[in-house]
Order: structure tokens, then sequence, then C-alpha cells
């Protein structure tokens, strides 16, 4: 994944995120336990801003002029092999970027991964908050649940169908992009390092930021030729939902609950704005360049060869 943090700031060894509070702490609470010790670390370009409630948004531009069906080639030591269960071989992929923007009037505050799997700090993580999964092929943590992507077939009627594919995703969550949607002016990144087992991160998203993963990515895709969810040509819609709605199920924490009682990740202003869409069309046959606004874009080594800086450049 190539990321625009790692071409501003040269982060080239940085991996990714973890865990965060128990079921009942508040949303701005979903924040490094030790927010103390996590501020008193690097020097950083801009400052915090806690005061208010983050809102996330899809962005919905990204999403359309990306997305791309192509033909691919999945080897083995590829992370979509490793942790996506594709089986090896050339393949049909739909792939696209997304870019979810924080429009709320503060900072969506993860803070340092370490302090939410290992709180006391004596090195056994049992004590988790479970907020975060290791991600063994990236090298870093990805916090749980942050978005839900649904492929849903367009029927003859113009009516949805049920999701012929859908996927959780969890991302480590940096300044990337600046939205141009908060109205002081341009300022700094100030969440840049996803962390990892060994070093110390700073994950969460700014106001007047959003964090982008191009389709190049590990887990920026569906896989047509799926061998239990093929997927054939025709009209379909592409659903992104940040921060979705859940169950918590076998253990799994619930920080914060919406007035209907569904669990999310965490608190924000609204979470009726959290759903990009984009019609696409799958064709009957494609090539190695692709159909789409998306085609001819695609780089396969950055998914051979991931790093946890690659955001960015969709």
């Amino acid at each position: 994944m190539q990321r625009k943090t790692a071409a501003a700031f040269g982060i080239a060894a940085m991996a990714a995120a973890i865990v965060i509070a128990a079921c009942e702490r508040g949303a701005q609470e979903l924040t490094a336990p030790n927010a103390a010790a996590a501020v008193a670390g690097p020097r950083h370009a801009a400052t915090q801003d806690l005061v208010g409630t983050p809102d996330l948004v899809v962005n919905p531009s990204v999403l359309a002029s990306s997305w791309n069906v192509r033909e691919e080639d999945f080897v083995e030591g590829q992370c979509s092999v490793e942790e996506g269960n594709i089986p090896t071989g050339t393949h049909r992929s739909l792939r696209f970027s997304v870019l979810i923007e924080n429009h709320g009037d503060a900072d969506l505050y993860v803070g340092d991964p370490l302090l939410h799997m290992d709180p006391n700090q004596d090195g056994n993580f049992s004590d988790q908050d479970g907020l975060f999964e290791f991600a063994s092929c990236h090298k870093h943590f990805h916090f749980r649940n942050y978005a839900r992507y649904e492929l849903l077939r367009v029927n003859a009627d113009g009516s949805l169908g049920a999701p012929v594919q859908s996927r959780k995703r969890g991302f480590c969550m940096l300044d990337t992009t600046p939205t141009q949607t908060d109205e002081s002016p341009p300022k700094g990144r100030f969440y840049m390092n996803c962390g990892n087992l060994t070093l110390h991160g700073n994950q969460g998203i700014s106001t007047g930021f959003g964090d982008e993963y191009v389709k190049q990515l590990p887990g920026q895709l569906f896989l047509l030729t799926d061998p239990n969810e093929p997927v054939g040509p025709g009209n379909y819609i592409i659903r992104v939902t940040a921060n979705p709605p859940f169950v918590a199920q076998n253990g799994e924490v619930c920080p914060v609950k919406d007035p209907q009682g569904f669990c999310h990740m965490f608190k924000e202003k609204s979470y009726d704005n959290n759903v990009g869409e984009v019609r696409i069309v799958i064709p009957d046959r494609v090539g190695r360049t692709g159909y789409g606004p998306g085609a001819g874009q695609y780089k396969e080594e950055l998914d051979a060869a991931h790093h946890p800086e690659a955001h960015g450049s969709h």
C-alpha cells in the first residue's frame, strides 16, 4: 500500500495499529489509555484537537474514479493470498481505492497501539482491550471493524439485491490526505505512524484530513472468481461503510452503541453519513489493463511487497 504519508515524511520502517478501551468506555475515551505519554512523544507538525466529536465520511469521488476490473496474478507471499485466503493463480478482481475523511469538529484519536495491546506494559498482551488485530503479513496492527466493503447486484427493476460479497476491513489510521473541508487554515499531519510490536505509533485522523487506502493494497478488492462467491457480469454497487454498525459476538468489544442499539468502534457526530457508493459495470471480458476509470493504473508489486506506509495516490 503506497501511502502519501511515506512520500511526505519518509516513514519507511513504520507499521500498523493496536487496541483501544473496553466496551463501557465513552467515545472520546477511545483514545490512548495514556494520552499524556502519547503526546509527550516525538514532536509533530500539528497539535491535536480533542474537543468535540469526529465524523467520518466516505469520499465518493475517489471510489468512483478508481475502480477497475482486471485479470491479475496472485502468487505465494502476497498479503492478499496470505491474509485474504485468495488461491494462487490468475484471477479476475475488482479493485478500488477508499478515502475516509474526518468532517467532525475533533480528531478521531486512537494513539499508540502498544498502549492498547499492553496497557500495563509488561510485555504480555493478555490484558489487551480487543480493538486491534495483528496483520501477520503487513507486520502491524489493524483497528478492527473500521470499515465494511459490500458488492451488491443491481436488479433489472433497479432494486438492489443482497450483497454478493461482504468484507470487514481493519485499517491503520493515519493523516494521509488533506480534505479541505476544515474552515481553518491548512495544517500539518499529526497522526503519522502505525506502530508495530516494537515501535510506538500514533494513530488517528485529524479534522480536515482523510485516510486513504489505494486499490493497489492488499484487501482493496473483491475477488470476482472466488470459488465460493463467484461474481458474474452485470450492474453492481460498491458500498463502503466507515465505522459500520455490528452486533458484538464471540467476545467482541462494543465501545459505543447508537440509538438503535448497534455497536460501533467509536462515537461520531452522525452515523447517517458513513456510507459511500458507486454504481459500476462488470464486463464479461477483461484483460491485464482492465476495465473502468482506474484501468491501467495498477502495480502488482505493491501487493506483493506491501509496506504499511503505502496509502495514497489512487
